[in-house]
């Protein structure tokens, strides 16, 4: 029997968003075997992935997403950089709710306010359409290319999860269904109010060493092996930033966005704490220092010229990156799994 209007199995995704990780995603869809149908306002991004087996696009000639294409959809994905578009593309003038069959799924991976979620959530409904948030982490960057990422579920309806878990597993090896809708976004925004938290120390931390005498790259590799290890250190900062190819994938604004969510967030929660703005000061002038003509598309690797800016110094460029050899992996699981 169908749960609440909504389909006995999903066959048929839409996808709309194939930016750096909504493309990577979506591509590991039509190789288990569902449907997609694809839609992006990059018409060359479009253009790959109808490349890809039982994939059509839903852009029409002047690049705008037709509803109508989406109509045989059994589920809706969104990645794209904000709730707003996202309630844009579904319920703005041309959006492609009109179009969607009752029953239909739309999960939500963008980063985006809880409170926004669950006001969509509610307007959804209206039009017998489930919202469930499922906005993505990762155990390193580009984990998305071989759908090993991390997905944060929200969803009202435990039936509708098990609906779309099939679904979810093809794009991510590790799923947490955190509670109701909204759920998913709240642990996104905290997920990354904790990374900005660490790439802000350790830019505190890179600079004041590096002017004490210490080596950037060394204190990296010291603090990979100390408690002092974080997904910077291991990751973004040790393959972009020091080596200056500021190529992570992941965009400054969008960081600085995130720390907008995560202000409201501890508002909403009667949580009093002055970090979540100190955190957005300090990255939205990198931003400045970036300048305007790019600051949209930096990477946010590329924070550290705000720090450089502010210290007076260039950090010293990591010239050959270095492998973490797999015995620090080792080591570390057998004590962190010790009795």
């Amino acid at each position: 029997m169908a749960i609440n209007g909504a389909p006995r199995q999903i066959k048929t995704l839409g996808y709309i968003g194939l930016g750096n990780a909504g493309f990577s995603m979506s591509s590991n869809l039509p190789q288990n075997g569902y449907h997609l149908i694809v839609h992006d306002l990059d018409q060359d991004k479009v253009k790959k992935a109808t490349a890809w087996k039982n994939t059509t696009a839903a852009t029409t000639a002047s690049g705008k997403a037709d509803p109508a294409a989406f109509k045989d959809c059994d589920a809706i994905i969104t990645m794209l950089a904000h709730g707003g578009i996202v309630k844009d593309v579904l319920l703005g003038v041309d959006g492609i709710v009109t179009a969607l069959k009752p029953g239909t799924i739309i999960v939500d991976t963008s980063s985006s306010s809880p409170f926004d979620t669950k006001a969509l959530g509610k307007e959804l409904a209206e039009h017998q359409l489930h919202l469930i948030d499922s906005p993505i982490t990762q155990t390193y960057m580009h984990a998305t290319d071989d759908g090993r990422s991390t997905l944060m579920v929200g969803s009202d309806s435990p039936e509708h999860y098990e609906l779309i878990k099939p679904v979810l597993q093809c794009m991510a090896t590790y799923i947490f269904h955190m509670g109701p809708l909204g759920s998913g976004h709240a642990m996104k925004t905290l997920n990354n109010y904790i990374m900005a938290s660490s790439i802000c120390a350790l830019s505190d931390s890179l600079v004041t060493g590096q002017k004490y005498g210490l080596d950037p790259q060394t204190m990296v590799d010291c603090l990979n092996v100390g408690t002092g290890v974080n997904f910077p250190t291991m990751d973004t900062f040790r393959r972009d930033a020091l080596t200056r190819n500021f190529n992570s994938g992941f965009g400054l604004a969008l960081l600085v966005k995130d720390l907008g969510i995560t202000e409201d967030f501890m508002k909403h929660s009667n949580f009093e704490t002055e970090l979540p703005g100190i955190l957005r000061g300090y990255l939205s002038h990198s931003m400045d220092v970036i300048g305007p003509e790019r600051n949209k598309t930096a990477d946010h690797t590329e924070c550290i010229r705000g720090w450089e800016d502010r210290s007076g110094q260039m950090l010293k460029r990591t010239e050959e990156l270095k492998n973490i050899p797999r015995e620090d992996f080792e080591h570390r699981l057998k004590g962190l799994n010790r009795s």
